[in-house]
C-alpha cells in the first residue's frame, strides 16, 4: 500500500521547527538561526520512501503578533491546520509550558486534523524530568502521540518518522522522486542570503529586510548561475549598516551566501547583491505583498 500526506510543522518561534524539517529530509531547506521569527514563509519539504510520499510545511512561529509583518507570518502558519492531514506541535523541553503553547493549542481544538506533540531539545535536559512535562501536556490536548526528539543530534526523529507514516492515508505520488521540495530555486537563494544576513547582523537589522532575487541564469554546460539579488531595508540608516564600512558587510554576507549557494546547487556561483529602502515596507500592505506575503 503506497501511502501519502501533508503534514504541518507548527509551534512558537524558535523552538526547531525547520531545524526539525531538514532533519527529516536529509537537506537544508528552512534557514536556521537563533533569532526568532527566522521563517516568514511555509516552506514545503518531500520526503521520498518506497511506499510512500510525505510533504512537510515548516510554518512561521505562531506569536501574539503586533504588526502587519508578523501578522501575515501568523496567517500562513494557522492557515495549514485545515489543510494538512497531520500537525506536528513543536515545543521545548528545556523550557517547558509556555503561554505562547496555550495560544496555539487554542487554535488546535478548533481543527479536527490529528496532532502529535513532539518535544524537543531533550538532550539538554535530564531524562527523569521529561515525564512530569509528558504528564503536564497529556492533560491539554488529546494528542494522537507524543514524542520526545532532538532534532539538532537526530535522537528520536525515526522514531517520529515511523509514527508519522502510520498515521497517513493511503494515496497517490504527488511530487517526482528526486523532488525535495517545491520551492523555486530563487526562493532558496533568497532565503539563503536572509539566512547570512540573520547570522551576520543585529538589532532591527534582521527583521526590517526582504530578500528578492532578480536574475537567475543558468549556464549547464559551464555549470555555473548567476544571481543577482536586492536586499530591502526601511532606513537609510540600516542601508548604511548592510553595506558596512568600505561595502565590507555587504561582502561578508555576499561571499557567505555565494558559499552555501555552491553547496546547494553544487555549482559555481556568481552573485551580486544590491541594497535599496522602502520606507516602513513591513507596515505597508503593498509592499508585503510584492515580497509574497498574504496581507
Amino acid at each position: 500500500m503506497f501511502k501519502s500526506g501533508f503534514i504541518a510543522i507548527v509551534g512558537r518561534p524558535n523552538v526547531g521547527k525547520s531545524t526539525l524539517l531538514n532533519a527529516i529530509v536529509g537537506e537544508k531547506l528552512a534557514i536556521t538561526s537563533r533569532k526568532p521569527q527566522t521563517t516568514r514563509n511555509r516552506i514545503t519539504g518531500i520526503l521520498n520512501t518506497e511506499d510512500g510520499q510525505f510533504i512537510f510545511l515548516d510554518t512561521p512561529g505562531i506569536h501574539d503578533a503586533k504588526t502587519p509583518l508578523n501578522r501575515c507570518m501568523v496567517k500562513a502558519a494557522t492557515s495549514a491546520f485545515g489543510e494538512v492531514d497531520l500537525i506536528l506541535l513543536l515545543v521545548e523541553a528545556d523550557r517547558g509550558l509556555d503561554p505562547g503553547d496555550g495560544l496555539i493549542l487554542e487554535g488546535l481544538r478548533s481543527s479536527a486534523v490529528p496532532v502529535f506533540l513532539v518535544i524537543n531539545k531533550v538532550d539538554l535536559v535530564e531524562k527523569p524530568k521529561l515525564l512530569p512535562l509528558i504528564d503536564r501536556f497529556r492533560g491539554l490536548h488529546d494528542f494522537r502521540e507524543i514524542v520526545p526528539v532532538s532534532a539538532a543530534t537526530g535522537e528520536g526523529v525515526g522514531r517520529l518518522l515511523e509514527l508519522i507514516v502510520d498515521a497517513m492515508p493511503e494515496g497517490p505520488k504527488l511530487f517526482p522522486d528526486d523532488l525535495f521540495t517545491n520551492q523555486s530555486e530563487r526562493f532558496i537563494a533568497a532565503e539563503i542570503v536572509r539566512e547570512k544576513i540573520l547570522e551576520l547582523t543585529h538589532r532591527e537589522i534582521p527583521y526590517a529586510t526582504a530578500v528578492t532575487v532578480d536574475s537567475f541564469k543558468e549556464d549547464e554546460e559551464k555549470n555555473r548561475i548567476r544571481i543577482a539579488a536586492t536586499i530591502t531595508v526601511e532606513k537609510d540608516s540600516q542601508k548604511g549598516i548592510l553595506i558596512g564600512k568600505g561595502g565590507r558587510m555587504l561582502k561578508e554576507i555576499g561571499t557567505q551566501s555565494r558559499l552555501e549557494m555552491e553547496r546547494f546547487f553544487a555549482a559555481k556561483i556568481f552573485l551580486e547583491l544590491f541594497v535599496r529602502v522602502r520606507k516602513d515596507w513591513t507596515k505597508d500592505p503593498r509592499w508585503l505583498k510584492e515580497f509574497g506575503y498574504d496581507a
